[in-house]
């Protein structure tokens, strides 16, 4: 049985050995699909970029299962996967930006407003502009925290870092987005 396969099913008696490694990844799709389009989401904002960081953490993801050795680490590596992703495409924004900004100083830079986030909500809106104030690797373990609810152990292997060094980005990411939002209090 290979490895997605044990990490894609609860058990190896459910699972039909004669299984495909494509419809073993469509399992993982169905499973873990939304999840970390949520994640890639809360840190691109749009839903096209999200999408294709998706689509790309995917591929990844088939192209490299050969190095997963450890099914109970899927979840994590898909999350590392994912966030790196979202990382990459977030630098390379930053990039195109930085040029956009000096040929065409404008708002249209700004993410659009989609059904995504709720503008209404006043303290989400605060809070979500308050995340993105953040670094991206302190943006990235305060999300797979405080949304994703992995643990501190989870969030290390997903980030390439230590459980303490996620702890200590998390705290000080909460301490920066609770003075960010006592500071644009109206």
């Amino acid at each position: 049985m290979s490895v997605l396969q044990k990490a894609s099913t609860s058990s190896a008696a459910t699972a039909p050995p004669d299984r495909t490694a494509e419809q073993q990844m469509r399992d993982v799709m169905a499973r873990w699909g939304e999840p970390i389009y949520r994640h890639i989401r809360r840190m691109v904002v749009s839903h096209a970029d999200a999408e294709d960081a998706v689509q790309e953490t995917f591929i990844k993801v088939f192209r490299n299962l050969d190095k997963l050795r450890q099914p109970e680490a899927l979840k994590a590596w898909l999350y590392r996967i994912a966030t790196n992703e979202a990382l990459r495409m977030l630098a390379e924004r930053k990039r195109s930006e930085s040029i956009l900004s000096t040929e065409f100083p404008t708002d249209a830079n700004l993410p659009a407003a989609d059904e995504y986030v709720d503008y209404t909500d006043l303290e989400a809106v605060r809070l979500q502009q308050a995340i993105h104030t953040l670094p991206p690797k302190q943006q990235a373990v305060f999300l797979l925290r405080y949304y994703d609810e992995l643990s501190y152990e989870e969030i290390a292997d997903a980030t390439d870092m230590t459980a303490s060094s996620a702890k200590v980005n998390y705290h000080f990411a909460k301490t920066k987005i609770t003075e960010y939002i006592s500071s644009h209090d109206t």
